[in-house]
């Protein structure tokens, strides 16, 4: 992890799609010297942020400030450190967008992602981390 980061991204890196996603706001924050770090699923990393590796799995979480965020306020958080993302962050919390944003994370986006992990594992498909 990069100690000079004040905001570390803990997402799952067996994922498919989250690790496509999460590279891309890698290669942005490395391109414009951002302070952000990122860790995947490694269980000694998690366990110093008092996550299981079932939960980092589940939604995308973000260390700010010593306080734990997840799901779409996790987002937004990274996105308004990426000046071509901050206009969502702002579009996320904005009133109603935000709760329809939130249900849409919650409710589909996560519980999906997170099924399709479940099948990977239980076919010893996990992609490899990196």
């Amino acid at each position: 992890m990069d100690q000079t980061a004040d905001l570390t991204v803990i997402y799952n890196d067996t994922c498919p799609i989250c690790a496509r996603e999460v590279a891309a706001y890698k290669r942005y924050t490395r391109a414009h010297d951002l302070p952000v770090a990122y860790v995947g699923l490694d269980r000694a990393a998690l366990e110093r942020y008092g996550l299981t590796e079932r939960a980092a799995a589940r939604r995308f979480h973000v260390l700010k400030d010593g306080r734990m965020y997840d799901g779409i306020p996790a987002f937004a958080l990274l996105w308004d450190r990426l000046p071509h993302l901050a206009w969502l962050a702002r579009m996320v919390r904005l009133p109603g967008v935000a709760q329809v944003s939130a249900a849409l994370y919650d409710y589909i986006a996560a519980p999906a992602l997170f099924a399709l992990h479940r099948r990977r594992q239980r076919l010893g498909k996990a992609v490899p981390r990196g």
